[in-house]
């Protein structure tokens, strides 16, 4: 039998990504055949007996793969703590346990990938694959070319420099406007953070593309499975 690392067994259980996986662990929420594990390394097998929070998970035989268009107002995450909505009470008539592939904040809108496929969520959240990632941004003010040329250098914020990104004026109001912004990062709150920085807060923001896949026409807070076509795409970035 193939043994692979826990955090990878409970990613194909669909209970949780690769990364997130690891913090059930180091939070001493997970036991293998009946002793809670308290360091990372251990590698297990289907002989073995996993529990995360004293439920028995056992890997998903059907791989799923969802594009939701996330509204504000909602968690990305399986559960939430203080009992806000999360992205999982949109998907109605899924069955498979799925997680977030990356995050959203609660106020952001759009493009959100969801599935039980953890090798899939490891390759599109590893920073390695500078996967692009372009936002609508309504922000207060008007951006100045030499605003534009500093964010598209690279931000200093709190103690990290923001790879170069994109940003580029859609429409303009006479005290806001609408840009187009793309990056490959996906650190908290970057997009928010960037704008913040050049002096021009995010009044609304929504993903509208990851990679070449497009959220389209599909409306907000309604799900899609993604074809096989637009998996092998994102795989291949």
């Amino acid at each position: 039998m193939e043994m692979v690392r826990l955090q990878k067994y409970i990613a194909d259980c669909g209970v949780a990504s690769r990364r997130k996986a690891e913090e059930l662990i180091q939070q001493r929420r997970v036991k293998v055949n009946g002793t809670l594990v308290t360091e990372m390394g251990i590698k297990v097998s289907d002989a073995d007996l996993v529990e995360v929070d004293g439920k028995v998970i056992k890997p998903e035989n059907k791989k799923v793969y969802i594009m939701l268009n996330k509204p504000s107002g909602y968690v990305t995450t399986v559960k939430d703590q203080f009992g806000r909505p999360t992205v999982i009470d949109l998907l109605k008539g899924v069955r498979e346990r799925v997680f977030p592939v990356g995050r959203l904040d609660y106020e952001t809108t759009g493009l959100l990938i969801l599935t039980n496929d953890g090798d899939f969520a490891y390759k599109m959240t590893h920073p390695k694959h500078k996967i692009e990632k372009t936002y609508l941004a309504t922000i207060a003010g008007i951006p100045t070319d030499e605003e534009i040329s500093r964010f598209e250098r690279g931000l200093k914020i709190e103690d990290y420099i923001t790879a170069p990104a994109k940003l580029k004026i859609i429409t303009k109001k006479e005290r806001t406007c609408v840009v187009e912004v793309t990056i490959h990062e996906g650190r908290n709150r970057q997009v928010r953070k960037m704008c913040q920085a050049i002096g021009h807060p995010v009044l609304s923001l929504k993903r509208i593309s990851l990679g070449k896949l497009t959220l389209g026409n599909l409306a907000e807070g309604n799900w899609r499975e993604l074809t096989r076509d637009e998996v092998k795409s994102l795989l291949s970035l």
